[in-house]
């Protein structure tokens, strides 16, 4: 039996390894610190029963145990918790955890529990292990086929006949996640979240087109593709912690329409809104705010400044206009002309001087500017300035 711990605590995690693999050295127990390397062990290896802390940074144990039960719905759950966090084991029970254990833990309550599970899984696996194995193999194919096609590449001769009789109508469902770091962890997350909530509304499967996307084909057979798609956004929102891009399809009818479809939905995405985790949003444009108006003399590209905040360009250009109401561009053009003409109406500096206080070097490009924004040249405003005084 391959049992997996998960705790953030090591002389927890470390002592439940040891007890276990004493009272039986039969049994494989691997380590997972938290719900990052969790996920790894999970989807790399066959596990038969997971041992997870309830409160871990980042991830706790129910919202691992909720996103992981789809693609592994023969694992077993136990959760570890104190007494204070009782109230989450009793949740995680509801959840199909078939047990909890209490800090600290007891070594017989433990070697107890573990032969008991041993019990339970070795005689389901001697029905279900070869037939698991199978089912696996062939979804990975089907999946890897679909992306394959998604993608308009070639598919080597295989027969779609199959498929285009157990789908002769469906929706596609693209999940776009965006970040210049690693997204192994919400790849997973988004996979088990449309998988399950595709099983929930009909029928269908996820497969991934590249390292930041995932296309679901569903078929409905309940509810309706905005009730899933509503369901979906508030499922990502509430798991993932980077922003991302929800895309739906029409109705499709013509399975030879899916590699154009999906270049379309590839195509809007550059023009679509990314939905955020909100708590870091408002503070980043305000700091970005910040940057800009100590710094608008010098050289501002959209590029720099996302940088400062430590976010992806064009994520930062929409969730800058979402804030501002103004594009960045925009927004920092009008900064650098509302100083120039507080500094034409009151102070006696050289136009020259001016536009390279405000950010250009160059005064006739300055000029130019001006005059489509504002309607006269700076040397016509400073008159008119006076002329009112």
């Amino acid at each position: 039996m391959n049992i997996l711990v998960v705790d953030d605590e090591p002389i927890i995690r470390n002592g439940i390894q040891r007890t276990i693999e004493r009272a039986f050295p039969q049994h494989r127990v691997v380590l997972a610190e938290g719900p990052t390397e969790a996920v790894q062990r999970l989807k790399n290896e066959l596990i038969d029963l997971v041992l997870t802390d309830v409160l871990m940074p980042g991830m706790n144990g129910l919202e691992l145990m909720e996103v992981s039960r789809t693609l592994h719905p023969d694992a077993k759950w136990v959760v570890i918790s104190a007494y204070s966090e009782f109230e989450y084991a009793k949740k995680a029970v509801r959840l199909g955890a078939r047990d909890y254990l209490l800090k600290p833990i007891g070594k017989d309550i433990l070697v107890e529990l573990v032969k008991k599970m041993g019990e339970e899984i070795a005689e389901r696996n001697v029905r279900a292990k070869e037939s698991l194995l199978l089912k696996q193999n062939l979804r990975f194919l089907r999946e890897a086929v679909f992306a394959r096609w998604a993608s308009g590449l070639d598919l080597g001769g295989i027969d779609l006949a199959s498929f285009t009789e157990s789908y002769p109508d469906f929706h596609l469902l693209m999940v776009h996640v965006e970040s210049d770091t690693d997204t192994k962890l919400e790849h997973f997350i988004v996979e088990n979240v449309m998988n399950e909530l595709i099983a929930s509304f009909g029928r269908g499967f996820v497969a991934s087109i590249d390292a930041k996307s995932l296309l679901g084909l569903v078929k409905l057979e309940r509810g309706s593709m905005a009730g899933l798609n509503e369901e979906l956004r508030s499922c990502l929102k509430r798991y993932l912690k980077k922003p991302f891009q929800l895309l739906v399809s029409s109705r499709i009818e013509d399975p030879s329409r899916v590699p154009e479809e999906v270049q379309r939905m590839r195509e809007s995405s550059e023009y679509q809104v990314y939905d955020h985790y909100a708590s870091g949003g408002e503070q980043a444009v305000e700091v970005a705010l910040q940057y800009i108006k100590a710094r608008y003399g010098a050289e501002l590209s959209l590029e720099k400044v996302a940088s400062v905040v430590y976010l992806n360009p064009a994520y930062f250009s929409q969730l800058f206009k979402q804030k501002t109401g103004q594009g960045f561009k925009e927004y920092i053009t009008q900064l650098r002309l509302d100083r120039a003409m507080e500094m034409l109406g009151e102070s006696e500096l050289k136009v020259g001087d001016i536009a390279e206080r405000v950010g250009y070097p160059d005064v006739r490009h300055f000029s130019q500017v001006f005059r489509k924004k504002i309607g006269s040249t700076p040397s016509e405003y400073r008159e008119q300035t006076k002329s009112r005084c």
